[in-house]
């Protein structure tokens, strides 16, 4: 009888402090600095946001972590009642309380998705929000990007692109030091590569006079005509048969994609050996006809 009535005391005992300070501690969350955590936002301060991520004190975002972009009003990053991920960038203090970024998991996610189109090759845009006198500034992703002057399309009035969306390709993705190199003329060079196709007949301008052959700018993209390339008969001196600047009609022989190399030719337009030095406004105005000539001469011959 005595035991009962000893159980039923113990039974009725209230739930200690400490025993509730035990309890709660062992079904406390544990908090480190760079894990992610899912919390709501439910308090503004001056200085940022108190979000609930379910521990005995609400996480702290600082205005500066609460986006990769600038921020002047709160709730248009952060609106009240909602949920969403933060990293934890600093653990507990005394009061549990832990300080979250919004910016740097955005940050890392940024760098994920550039990392991943680097390696697709595939094309991004890059709005400019700036120049300096070595090409553009930009942003991707939240990520601030550069294009050299050498690597645009527009080289002189830099001005002029700012505000604009630039199609660009990654040359250096530098996640350690925060490193993003773009450019647009490759992937300008990529689109004019794929106009062209082997045995058709494209006008351009001669940029360039080796002693080994012509580069010929072809609207955006340059080609060799290499010296033995130019005439069926020996030729003496290029800079005597050609000028920079000149227009001149070629065809293309070959598109090397992983060599980066286009290879042109205007001995296919001879009618004989030599034709070209003799003649070379009359074989220009007929290039059209004598490259339809000679495809179906080469027709005949297979």
């Amino acid at each position: 009888m005595t035991s009962e009535l000893n159980r039923d005391r113990e039974s009725n005992i209230p739930f200690s402090m400490e025993d509730f300070a035990k309890a709660l501690e062992e079904h406390d969350y544990k908090f480190e600095t760079g894990q992610v955590v899912r919390g709501k936002v439910f308090e503004y301060t001056s200085e940022g946001a108190y979000i609930d991520i379910g521990g005995k004190s609400p996480g702290f975002v600082p205005l500066r972590e609460a986006s990769v972009r600038e921020v002047t009003d709160l709730s248009e990053f952060l609106p009240l009642q909602s949920e969403m991920e933060f990293l934890i960038v600093r653990g507990q203090n005394a009061e549990g309380q832990v300080t979250l970024s919004r910016r740097q998991l955005e940050l890392k996610h940024a760098w994920d998705k550039v990392s991943e189109i680097a390696e697709s090759d595939s094309s991004v845009q890059m709005r400019v929000t700036g120049v300096n006198k070595g090409g553009v500034i930009g942003e991707i992703e939240g990520l601030r990007g550069f294009i050299p002057r050498s690597h645009l399309i527009e080289k002189e009035n830099l001005e002029s692109t700012i505000g604009q969306l630039l199609t660009a390709n990654f040359l250096e993705v530098d996640r350690e030091r925060n490193k993003l190199i773009l450019s647009q003329r490759q992937i300008a060079r990529a689109a004019a590569i794929g106009k062209l196709s082997p045995g058709t007949l494209k006008a351009g301008k001669i940029v360039s006079i080796k002693p080994y052959g012509v580069f010929v700018d072809l609207e955006g993209v340059t080609g060799l005509l290499h010296i033995k390339q130019v005439s069926n008969s020996h030729v003496d001196s290029l800079t005597n048969l050609f000028k920079i600047g000149q227009e001149i009609k070629v065809a293309i022989v070959e598109v090397d994609d992983y060599k980066n190399r286009i290879s042109l030719s205007t001995k296919i337009l001879e009618n004989y050996p030599g034709e070209i030095l003799e003649k070379m406004d009359e074989v220009m105005i007929n290039a059209e006809e004598r490259l339809e000539k000679a495809r179906e001469q080469l027709a005949q011959d297979s």
